[in-house]
């Protein structure tokens, strides 16, 4: 995996790719809770989540990323822990990704919604993102 591969976020306000919104996977239904009060910390309580479930897995992120609000909250999942965000500010996720930080959260993988990526099914992204992880745990060694 070479560099060139990710593209850096600024600190812009500029609008990154999508509707307006957080795809959540694999968060148990007792932390959803908790996630949800870490983006009222953030400055971010106004955010649609969906939250992806096992039974979401062949579906496109794109077509998960139409959900409304709420959609899977009630659901269990067993699938990787990850977000997927779209629609919002680079200061924005810079502000949400702190936050996940600071909360000592068990880490997540991270993706933006791209025109590529929205077009590929969740678990298609989730496994490039565990991927992706692997690479670069194994560079840091």
């Amino acid at each position: 995996m070479k560099d060139k591969d990710f593209d850096e976020i600024s600190q812009s306000d500029n609008l990154l790719y999508g509707p307006r919104k957080l795809l959540v996977c694999g968060f148990p239904a007792e932390v959803r809770t908790k996630f949800i009060q870490l983006l009222e910390m953030v400055e971010l309580g106004d955010l649609p989540t969906v939250w992806p479930s096992s039974e979401d897995a062949e579906r496109k992120v794109g077509e998960l990323a139409d959900l409304p609000d709420k959609s899977g909250m009630g659901r269990s999942s067993d699938l990787p822990r990850a977000i997927i965000v779209c629609g919002v500010t680079e200061k924005e996720l810079h502000r949400l990704m702190e936050g996940c930080r600071m909360s000592g959260m068990k880490r997540p993988l991270w993706a933006v919604l791209t025109p590529t990526s929205e077009n590929w099914a969740l678990k298609e992204v989730l496994k490039h993102l565990q991927a992706e992880r692997e690479a670069l745990e194994k560079r840091k060694e």
